[in-house]
């Protein structure tokens, strides 16, 4: 198959002027007739039309398949679509009968494919063979697994083990996670960096701290009995759209629901159910009933204008004599540190808050009184918060605000953060860490009589300045598309071509193959969707979704190669060709049923998986049980700790020609996948190589709809960083501030700007400088 010329797009710093974006209003719902289009679009374009329609039937569903998309949890009771739009463009993206096959690359060198847009290389198809790179030739050629298996083991040998690095993306099962994790740790690293670490890595930092787990607390029933609910720095209508149907149920019996995000997001604005017969006729629902902008990167401040509103309020009460405003019984009992943080909010400086968070008192203020009514809260967040210099401590300012009024371990309270890809939160559950502290080291060395390495491995973050330094020389990645989803693409492409070793296991050719090691293979797996035959029959696998609860997933169709292989079977097939034989691990007996390694992760983690192969298919899954929950605190203080942040600015402060880029994903796109070059809830149609800039910042700096601009960092470290050939147009976002689209923002991101003690890349504040193009400038890129 030949790539269409529209197809094509330059690299990072040389877009194609063919997908110049055109802007237009969209007033529709989430949901609605909007989505049922592009349901049909993208079914017709991944050629699954009726195949398809019917295992849709099957995602979401107990005995189905899990989707391979978000995370948001699975209804017990589920609707009878219980998919969303962008969990459908998933499942189609993944059963699509289109293949990129050894003909294809017999075509095509990696030199050509690099000119290709991100689009353009998943959408041409699946993999379906085993692939080494021939650097003659600058293609990839057909190999056998066995060959790749004793190839890439022999070259593993030959290397430090400590300069080895096996990354994993969050849609790898329970299972497969597992078995790589002691693969990797019986070869000797700890190097297992993945796609938390560049998402709610703070969260995972933050929450143990404060309630003693680094996970929510919050379960779908909760908000069937909630009364009020928060949302800060987090996108429903693309990243986790089935959390629509629960926001709207809240939304028609009234709860309030209080939203600060710095663009007015459609879902959390209005949805309409698509199932729904009379919605889609009459209308939705509108689901904010209180909407802020706050700056970006002002989060904190405004947190801490809720928090010095409800302390004072309270203060006022006790003075008078009236019913207090704060849960004193809570904070007594089960708290720490209040009393520093409640000086901390009682010393902050209005004026400054309002400077800090772009918002005026009295808008803070109505907030906290909407949060002082109810009884039960939920607060959500997403990565509005976690990718900014302070990231951690927003997280911790989240819990402060929950902590005043006792909402954390309560039915219909909690604090949720909401996780991104499918089993991005399990991995981490059953071993995928860097940090030794939170993996079972010595019962691993009980279990399987081995001496586990005993240091810190490399995050995300750590491994990218290796990577850079020449200290790491082999990469091993279980999904994900690794090189376009870190900052810096200008600074990590040359050094990933001095790897000794890259490989990338994978269902789409994406960007990160086309940048060879010395050493490459690409590794064709099996998606979730399809059957999984070994030698005990089809197998079944199991993920976490983003409330803790486990879920059972079958595959529902045919593979689209016999010459794929499951993850699972990899794995094994890697471990054996590298590792000394071990008689208590059996991986061939692993590969050939998967209830064993589940029982292998029910030993290793018997609090947490107890009867794990009898519950993995209950419906709505079983939840991991947390201390948190029961308001049991598993701190150092051990109660639930109230923090003071060390800034109210939850970004590095910047001078006034210095604007702060927010990356955003769109409505066309999940994580680096891109669907389509529309996002119809912005408004943007055709072209993703644009800036959204507030009218009165386009004023000052002279600048009309349709300029072309280029963006360079404002980071002083000697790199220069720049992104040229970008489109302006008008968009409803605080001034000072200015959005793009990831992962193609992601090179002007320096490797360095990244959370204070999580290292997630601060990706949602990111300084810049903007200088207009002129046209020939414009076309040269």
């Amino acid at each position: 198959m030949t790539q269409p010329p529209d197809h094509k797009a330059s690299p990072d710093h040389e877009p194609h002027p063919d997908h110049k974006a055109v802007q237009k209003p969209y007033s529709g719902p989430a949901g609605g007739w909007g989505s049922v289009k592009a349901l049909a679009a993208i079914l017709t374009q991944e050629e699954v039309t009726v195949l398809g329609s019917e295992i849709l039937w099957q995602q979401n569903k107990p005995g189905g398949f899990m989707c391979v998309s978000c995370s948001w949890a699975k209804p017990a009771d589920p609707h009878v679509f219980e998919f969303c739009e962008n969990g459908a463009k998933a499942t189609a993206w993944e059963i699509t009968p289109k293949k990129t096959d050894p003909a294809f690359f017999a075509s095509h060198t990696l030199t050509e494919l690099r000119g290709w847009s991100d689009h353009a290389l998943e959408e041409n198809g699946r993999l379906t063979h085993p692939l080494r790179y021939d650097p003659a030739l600058d293609k990839y050629v057909q190999v056998s697994w066995d060959e790749a298996f004793l190839e890439i083991g022999a070259e593993l040998e030959a290397l430090d083990p400590r300069s080895v690095v096996f990354y994993t993306s969050g849609r790898a099962s329970l299972e497969a996670s597992y078995m790589y994790q002691l693969f990797g740790r019986m070869y000797g690293t700890n190097n297992f960096p993945d796609s938390s670490n560049m998402c709610h890595e703070s969260t995972s930092v933050a929450l143990p701290e404060v309630i003693g787990v680094p996970v929510g607390t919050v379960l779908l029933e909760d908000f069937d009995k909630t009364d009020c609910i928060f949302f800060f720095g987090q996108n429903t209508t693309t990243n986790s759209p089935r959390m629509l149907h629960p926001l709207q149920s809240c939304a028609k019996r009234g709860v309030p629901i209080v939203v600060f995000n710095p663009i007015r997001e459609r879902g959390l604005e209005q949805f309409t159910d698509p199932q729904n017969p009379i919605q889609m006729v009459a209308g939705g629902t509108r689901i904010a009933t209180e909407y802020y902008q706050v700056t970006p990167g002002g989060d904190i401040a405004a947190i801490t204008g809720l928090c010095k509103a409800l302390i004072e309020a309270d203060d006022t009460a006790q003075r008078d004599g009236a019913p207090r405003l704060l849960d004193t019984q809570f904070i007594a009992e089960h708290t720490h540190g209040f009393e520093d943080f409640a000086a901390f909010c009682r010393d902050s400086d209005w004026a400054a808050l309002e400077a800090v968070s772009g918002l005026p008192r009295s808008e803070m203020q109505a907030a906290a009184a909407t949060y002082g009514k109810a009884n039960a809260v939920i607060a959500n967040y997403g990565m509005g918060l976690t990718q900014h210099v302070h990231g951690v401590e927003a997280c911790k300012m989240v819990a402060n605000l929950l902590l005043l009024r006792g909402n954390i371990g309560k039915p219909g309270a909690g604090i949720s953060p909401v996780r991104g890809h499918s089993n991005v939160q399990g991995q981490r559950t059953v071993g995928i860490s860097e940090k030794t502290k939170l993996v079972p080291l010595d019962r691993l060395k009980e279990l399987y009589g081995f001496e586990p390495p005993r240091q810190d491995g490399l995050s995300t973050v750590d491994a990218c300045e290796a990577i850079v330094k020449g200290e790491v020389r082999g990469f091993v990645s279980l999904g994900g598309n690794f090189l376009r989803a870190v900052p810096d693409h200008g600074v990590m492409e040359p050094a990933w071509t001095k790897l000794r070793l890259s490989v990338q296991i994978a269902t789409k050719l994406n960007r990160t193959h086309l940048i060879p090691g010395e050493v490459t293979y690409l590794l064709p797996c099996n998606g979730r969707i399809e059957i999984d035959r070994q030698a005990t029959g089809p197998q079944a696998v199991s993920m976490e979704d983003s409330t803790t609860c486990i879920h059972g997933s079958r595959g529902q169709r045919e593979p689209v190669s016999e010459h794929l292989r499951s993850e699972p079977a990899i794995v094994a097939g890697l471990a054996k060709t590298t590792l000394p034989p071990n008689s208590k691990v059996n991986w061939d007996a692993w590969v050939a049923d998967y209830a064993l390694v589940r029982d292998a992760i029910e030993r290793t983690y018997p609090d947490q998986f107890k009867d794990f192969n009898k519950r993995m298919f209950q419906p709505g899954g079983f939840p991991r049980p947390l201390g948190a929950r029961e308001r049991v605190w598993k701190t150092p203080t051990g109660k639930a700790n109230f923090t003071v942040p060390e800034s109210l600015l939850n970004r590095s402060a910047q001078p006034a020609d210095v604007y702060q880029l927010v990356t955003l994903r769109s409505d066309g796109q999940f994580n680096t996948t891109i669907y389509g070059f529309d996002d119809r809830f912005r408004g943007v149609f055709g072209g993703r190589e644009v800036v959204l800039m507030n009218e009165a910042d386009m004023a000052r700096l002279g600048l009309a709809k349709g300029d072309m601009v280029r963006l360079t960092s404002a980071v002083d470290d000697g790199v220069g960083r720049a992104r040229g050939g970008l489109q302006v147009l008008p968009f409803g976002i605080p001034e000072g501030s200015i959005a793009g689209y990831y992962p193609e923002c992601n090179v002007l991101i320096p490797i360095a700007h990244h959370a204070k003690g999580s290292k997630v890349p601060a990706a949602k504040s990111v300084p810049v400088r903007i200088a207009k193009e002129a046209a020939a400038e414009s076309q040269a890129g």
